[in-house]
């Protein structure tokens, strides 16, 4: 890192308190391995828009070092309940048209271009491979959309298209805004549930969560 670790500051951000409570209590009664850190929570809201009005407001108070986006998600990929992964590149899903039973994305209406910053073949991808090699954790992509997928077509599009492993709908946004204002960034997600599960009694949030939060504060430690 090239941060001087005496005056890191790092901002931990999730959608909502409920997925990083752990992590806030440890912070909050000071059993969180502090050594030298210093750390503010930011609960954005659910959602791309509010993720990145609660960072850029919170970039405008005081710049951060390094942001943490930390939450549970779909995967695409069944059995890995529990898992935590680390987002290494975002696509937005939903960004565009659909025309008949194709869907068009903003670079493939020609809107604009693939490799317009930030966007990089049309992806968001995390630079700081050192931030993302320090978690040890697999990377993967991740899709960003407004509504949780259920449609069983729409999702093999997704497949076959953008080809994800996790969904969020606010992964999209910290990457977005991170590399506009050059912060670096990580995106640690546990999965919760298969995609396309609308059985609740096959996910497993509570586990999802316990992993995120042991995965969140080994993070924090390692830094």
């Amino acid at each position: 890192m090239n941060t001087d670790i005496c005056s890191m500051y790092i901002v931990l951000a999730a959608a909502t308190s409920f997925e990083i409570q752990p992590t806030i209590d440890l912070l909050k009664n000071g059993s969180a391995p502090a050594g030298g850190l210093e750390t503010d929570v930011l609960i954005t809201g659910i959602g791309a828009l509010p993720t990145a009005y609660a960072l850029m407001r919170q970039i405008g108070r005081r710049r951060p070092d390094i942001v943490i986006q930390a939450g549970i998600a779909g995967c695409f990929t069944p059995g890995r309940i529990g898992t935590v992964l680390a987002v290494k590149e975002e696509v937005l899903g939903d960004l565009g048209v659909k025309e008949g039973q194709d869907f068009k994305t903003i670079f493939d209406l020609n809107l604009t271009d693939r490799n317009a910053p930030p966007f990089c073949n049309g992806l968001l991808i995390n630079p700081y491979k050192d931030l993302l090699g320090l978690s040890g954790l697999e990377t993967v992509r991740g899709i960003t959309i407004n509504e949780i997928s259920t449609d069983k077509d729409r999702i093999r599009w997704y497949q076959q298209n953008m080809a994800p492993i996790v969904e969020s709908m606010e992964g999209g946004a910290l990457h977005f805004t991170c590399l506009q204002e050059s912060i670096p960034f990580l995106q640690l997600r546990s999965v919760s549930n298969d995609i396309g599960q609308r059985d609740k009694s096959k996910w497993d949030i509570r586990s999802a969560i316990a992993n995120l939060n042991q995965q969140l504060m080994e993070t924090i430690k390692k830094l």
